[in-house]
């Protein structure tokens, strides 16, 4: 029995050995532990340009003046068209209602210009590398939705003498 104990007592010995450093670890490598995210980068910030400042002014300014126009146009148009509802196509009423619809198109085109001209400029900006300037970006954005509604109410006055 004691013989038994001592050779029970040595078992564990027997799992001791020396490392061998033949064989790679499983610990994690270094380019495993790294980040592959984009490096922070601060945004750059845009140098006052007055000329620019000058010309998004005068974009501003000539779409106050459209959007003037557009709504007056707009409000006798609508007048046209409420006349217009129900009666048939052709007839005095519908003519003169489809007349104040032709002339809202032109007035809204002329924003859509204003606008278009502010995108290019945004445009040709970023193919030159410079970066984004913030008075255009709220111009392009405030006439933008100014065109849109117009373009939605024009729509909804088609609509409306449509059917």
């Amino acid at each position: 029995m004691r013989r038994f104990l001592f050779i029970a007592a040595l078992a564990p010995l027997t799992a001791c050995t020396v490392a061998d450093d033949s064989y790679p670890s499983l610990l994690p490598r270094p380019i495993e532990s790294r980040s592959n995210a984009e490096p922070a980068r601060p945004d750059a910030v845009a140098a006052p340009d007055p000329a620019l400042d000058a010309r998004i002014a005068d974009q501003r300014a000539a779409a106050d003046a459209i959007v003037r126009r557009f709504n007056a146009a707009a409000i006798e148009a609508e007048t046209r068209v409420a006349v217009a509802r129900g009666l048939a196509v052709g007839s005095e009423a519908w003519i003169r209602a489809q007349t104040a619809l032709a002339e809202l198109a032109p007035i809204r085109g002329e924003m859509a210009g204003i606008v278009t001209s502010l995108e290019e400029i945004a445009i040709a900006r970023a193919s030159n590398g410079e970066p984004a300037y913030p008075a255009l970006d709220a111009a392009i954005a405030e006439l933008g939705s100014a065109s849109e509604t117009q373009g939605n109410r024009l729509a909804a006055m088609e609509d409306a003498i449509a059917g």
